[in-house]
């Protein structure tokens, strides 16, 4: 009984070889095939070959033809309809570039022409402004604005013409003579912390003493060191 059937399994084997052969060579095709060879192979297995001569029935090829042409009116008709669409947009960007700015606030505008959104605006803070008295009396709009002027030219430039060094300690001072009277405490600070020979020199005796210059020199003129 196994030997009978080996024999049949073998039998229908050699009778479906070239179909299973054919398959896997069909496989191995398809896998190095783009897609839009696979669709053309698709497409001559249904409707034969191209240039063969071999077409479809005259009923499917009226319809075809009638595909066709229907796809090609549509197409037009689709244009028509496109071209209408981007006019009428066109036409309504226009209008609305045309149209007067709404701005009762005063909002700034963004980088499109437009003012920016009201909670941004307060969200800056951009409804404050903060005079310089040292930059001629120039009103910036914003915290940030005001806090970033201190390093720009033109309050660098009215602290130079007042003769005060631009650094960090005027950073907040905004008028002309609160920046004169912190220049005056700090260069008080400054010159006291300078180093004066005449109390700060140290000098040493013959016994090892300290003295400062004015001792020593006191010491040394009566004749004791």
């Amino acid at each position: 009984d196994i030997a009978r059937l080996e024999w049949i399994v073998t039998s229908l084997l050699d009778q479906v070889r070239p179909t299973l052969d054919a398959t896997a060579r069909r496989a191995e095709r398809r896998l190095t095939q783009t897609r839009n060879e696979r669709e053309k192979e698709l497409e001559e297995e249904i409707n034969g070959p191209r240039g063969s001569g071999v077409k479809g029935s005259g009923v499917e090829g009226g319809l075809n033809k009638k595909k066709k042409k229907r796809k090609v009116k549509d197409g037009e008709e689709g244009e028509d309809n496109d071209d209408d669409d981007d006019d009428d947009d066109t036409d309504s960007e226009d209008e609305e570039e045309d149209a007067p700015i709404y701005n009762p606030k005063g909002v700034p505008l963004g980088w499109d022409g437009k003012p920016i959104p009201y909670w941004l605006f307060k969200l800056h803070g951009l409804n404050h402004f903060f005079p310089c008295e040292i930059c001629g009396n120039e009103s910036y709009r914003g915290r940030w604005n005001f806090e970033k002027h201190f390093t720009e030219s033109k309050h660098a430039y009215g602290m130079r013409c007042l003769g005060i060094p631009n650094t960090k300690h005027f950073h907040g001072v905004t008028k002309i003579q609160d920046a004169q009277n912190l220049w005056a405490e700090l260069r008080k600070s400054v010159e006291g912390d300078l180093f004066d020979g005449v109390k700060e020199e140290e000098y040493e005796d013959s016994h090892g003493n300290v003295l400062n210059r004015a001792q020593y020199e006191d010491l040394a003129r009566q004749g004791l060191l």
